[in-house]
């Protein structure tokens, strides 16, 4: 089997990150991580900017190199189409990429107003106007699917890119509070309790506390 390697940041604070690693949890790709540098100014300050393809996620996959976290996604379903990245059926399957690309290319004044950072926890937090209509159109694509679909994840019983994609949001709502219904925070807790994510945020509480924590996503 080809070596794999995924370069990544820091997994307290990259959300992008963590979307290409849970893609390649669940496609069942072993992956050597190759975490950047954050002591290097240049990584830092590209890695500021508030795009979803500067530096990270790379996966490096024998002679393929592919960045962008929905590439990775669309490479990896290729390359290992067993794994069920998207659903078996056109009809959601095309959903499924609709909501992901919403994702991928959306919601930015959600990412400022709440950064992904899972050491912390506000018992209360004010979102400012701009970001609420992005909180609230989150909220809405989670209904859409879980009513849809059925639950536990947002395609059914299994895991899909759209859960990967979201996963971050699911960290930021209860890291600054936000509330959901019942059905939101069971969807929520899903995310948050699955093994890999379980491991993820791990790995996250034992990493250096050094990494000064940055106002935007990255």
């Amino acid at each position: 089997m080809s070596k794999a390697t995924l370069t990544i940041s820091s997994k307290n604070y990259s959300s992008w990150s963590l979307r290409g690693w849970l893609l390649c949890r669940m496609a069942g790709l072993d992956v050597t991580e190759e975490p950047v540098d954050m002591t290097e100014a240049s990584a830092r300050q590209e890695l500021l900017l508030l795009t979803p393809s500067v530096l990270v996620p790379r996966l490096t996959h024998g002679d393929v190199a592919v960045w962008d976290t929905l590439a990775i996604a669309e490479y990896l379903h290729e390359t290992f189409p067993k794994a069920g990245l998207y659903p078996a059926d056109v009809a959601a399957r095309a959903l499924c990429r609709a909501v992901s690309g919403e994702m991928h290319s959306g919601f930015y004044n959600l990412r400022s107003a709440l950064p992904m950072n899972l050491r912390a926890r506000h018992d209360s937090f004010r979102i400012f106007s701009g970001a609420r209509p992005d909180v609230e159109r989150v909220k809405a694509i989670w209904h859409d699917c879980l009513d849809r679909f059925g639950g536990p994840f947002l395609f059914g019983a299994r895991p899909s890119v759209a859960d990967a994609m979201y996963a971050p949001v699911c960290t930021r709502f209860r890291t600054y509070a936000v509330p959901l219904d019942p059905a939101l925070q069971a969807y929520a807790d899903t995310i948050l309790t699955w093994p890999p994510m379980l491991d993820w945020t791990k790995a996250a509480l034992a990493e250096p506390e050094e990494i000064v924590e940055l106002e935007v996503e990255f």
